[in-house]
């Protein structure tokens, strides 16, 4: 069981509910608990439920699917809802995408939550050939893109409640090496184009700072500013794991560049893993663990 801090540090902490303690809401929920704050975290597992309790948090199962009146609003009586659930991949579950969210702000609304923040993704954005920042507007095509970018605004346009959006670029970190993204793969496109990623310990980071600053009802983009060659970055992570080499094809076609611009004016926050080359040198993370994500 974690350890809290005192009760009266911990009566000035906001207390957050995490939606989703997949990959990333589990670390977050982890993180947040060692500052002191009190955190509920929903799951659509139910083995899950056991070790949510393990680490501290106090646990819901949450199935979006169902009615809404069977969802216990305990869960939603926090200053912070955090929601951390991706689209997915397959046709169904992006047309229940944006519903899900809905439903969730509805929630949020109806149970008094000051502060939604929504954990989104930089693939918001079509490779341009150009440097993008917050000032930029989301123009991907993909069905996943129009589904994330209809859910921000949904959250958005709620008056009952301020939402902030997290944009992450590609996440890396414990379970997520990258040197499995293309191990062993041939004559793969676009090999000069930069990489847009983010180590699992900034995301986390940034998305602490926010909530200490209080910086509210902006979007952020989070990218490390070190934006190598796919070709390069991919086959020194490969040879960092031991794993067998890709190919890329040498070409640069389109590409985009995502600038972290608000977390250094807004935040003035500085990335703990800044150099890609440095850390597949100095990381001990297993990359033969196991990449599943569930929520």
């Amino acid at each position: 069981m974690t350890k809290r801090k005192s009760a009266s540090l911990v009566d000035e902490l906001p207390s957050i509910s995490i939606a989703g303690c997949g990959w990333y809401g589990m670390e977050l929920a982890k993180s947040l608990l060692k500052l002191g704050h009190q955190v509920k975290g929903s799951t659509t597992s139910l083995p899950k439920i056991k070790q949510l309790k393990v680490l501290g948090v106090d646990p819901f199962l949450i199935q979006l699917e169902h009615d809404n009146a069977e969802t216990d609003l305990t869960f939603f009586r926090s200053e912070i809802l955090i929601i951390c659930i991706p689209p997915g991949r397959n046709k169904e579950n992006l047309k229940s995408y944006t519903e899900k969210i809905g439903q969730l702000g509805n929630l949020a609304a109806a149970t008094g939550i000051q502060q939604v923040l929504m954990v989104s993704s930089t693939a918001v954005y079509k490779d341009s050939k150009q440097v993008l920042t917050e000032a930029d507007l989301p123009n991907s095509g993909t069905e996943a893109a129009k589904e994330l970018v209809a859910a921000e605004n949904i959250l958005k346009e709620n008056k009952a409640f301020n939402t902030t959006i997290i944009r992450f670029s590609g996440l890396v970190g414990p379970k997520r090496h990258p040197g499995r993204f293309f191990a062993g793969k041939k004559d793969i496109p676009n090999g000069k184009s930069p990489v847009n990623l983010v180590h699992l310990e900034d995301a986390i980071g940034v998305m602490l700072n926010i909530i200490e600053h209080k910086s509210f009802g902006k979007t952020f983009l989070v990218s490390t500013p070190d934006h190598p060659e796919k070709q390069l970055f991919y086959t020194r992570a490969a040879q960092a794991a031991k794993l067998e080499i890709p190919e890329f094809r040498d070409e640069l076609l389109d590409w985009k560049i995502i600038s972290s611009k608000a977390l250094t004016s807004d935040l003035n926050y500085t990335f703990k893993i800044n150099n890609w080359t440095n850390w597949l040198e100095e990381t001990k993370e297993d990359p033969n663990q196991n990449n599943s994500i569930n929520r």
